[in-house]
């Protein structure tokens, strides 16, 4: 007798049935994750080649394949504008890198304050509600009259976005600790400085590595902007400069780094989470 006919029956299937029935039918196991994530690149890049290679799209506004990657070997070799392709990479980074320190370390101390303190919060909250709104290429303007073109303008601007999303997440992690950790921080004699330092902050790092993640992709992504102003080297500058003569595989080829660049980086921050917030979901 079948385990189905058992079962409607009223019975009961028996170890041996259920367990050697298959997960996914007569297939066995399930492929793995990367079988899929493979699958789809080749299926877009398959596409791409189809589209360009067929003239359904003119190359000359989308390259393809062969075209991006003849291109970069190129830029690998000759680089771009008297500079090497690392170091336009290398400029953005660290542009990027300095402005996101910089934010953090003054965003997180000022998030916890305001997520813990009610009269810190009651200060600077409204200022923060007022300027998170404001897209940070909104201030170029500004940047270009008091700090003309220099690097610092471009820092500026990149230090303002993580300054924005590192605050607000600390602050919404200060401010969301249960009450049962400050009640037993309590009867255990700890002060108001000690329950900050062992309680709130560190209870508020998973929602701080929230808002880093945040921060890091979209300062990572301002520095297109920020390199609109002035820049000679840079990812921006080479998209832009290269827009600006129709050279469109080179405009590919950096949003195409700076989006690999950006996934290396959150990957960076997902390994140094897993790290420090190593009992989370235990």
């Amino acid at each position: 007798m079948s385990t189905a006919s058992s079962l409607l029956r009223g019975g009961s299937a028996s170890p041996r049935a259920v367990a050697s029935k298959p997960a996914y039918g007569s297939q066995g196991e399930p492929l793995p994750s990367w079988f899929y994530t493979a699958a789809a690149i080749a299926a877009v890049l398959l596409a791409w080649s189809a589209v360009t290679g067929l003239g359904w799209v003119d190359p000359v506004y989308l390259p393809g394949p062969m075209s991006i990657i003849r291109e970069f070997t190129a830029l690998l070799r000759d680089g771009y504008k008297g500079s090497s392709l690392a170091v336009h990479i290398g400029i953005s980074l660290y542009r990027t890198l300095l402005g996101f320190v910089l934010g953090v370390a003054l965003g997180i101390p000022v998030g916890l304050l305001t997520g813990y303190n009610r009269v810190v919060s009651a200060t600077v909250s409204p200022f923060m509600a007022f300027i998170r709104p404001i897209p940070p290429i909104a201030f170029i303007p500004m940047v270009v009259l008091y700090f003309g073109l220099s690097e610092a303008g471009k820092v500026v601007l990149i230090f303002f976005t993580a300054f924005n999303y590192a605050q607000l997440n600390a602050h919404a992690g200060a401010a969301n600790i249960p009450l049962s950790y400050l009640r037993a921080a309590q009867s255990m004699g700890l002060g108001r400085r000690q329950i900050f330092l062992r309680v709130v902050a560190p209870a508020a790092i998973p929602q701080i590595f929230a808002g880093l993640k945040v921060a890091m992709a979209l300062s990572w992504a301002v520095v297109v902007a920020a390199e609109l102003v002035g820049a000679q080297k840079g990812l921006g500058f080479m998209i832009s400069d290269a827009a600006q003569f129709f050279q469109i595989p080179v405009v590919f080829i950096g949003i195409g780094l700076i989006g690999l660049i950006g996934l290396l980086l959150n990957m960076l921050l997902n390994r140094l989470e897993n790290w420090l917030v190593h009992w989370r979901g235990r």
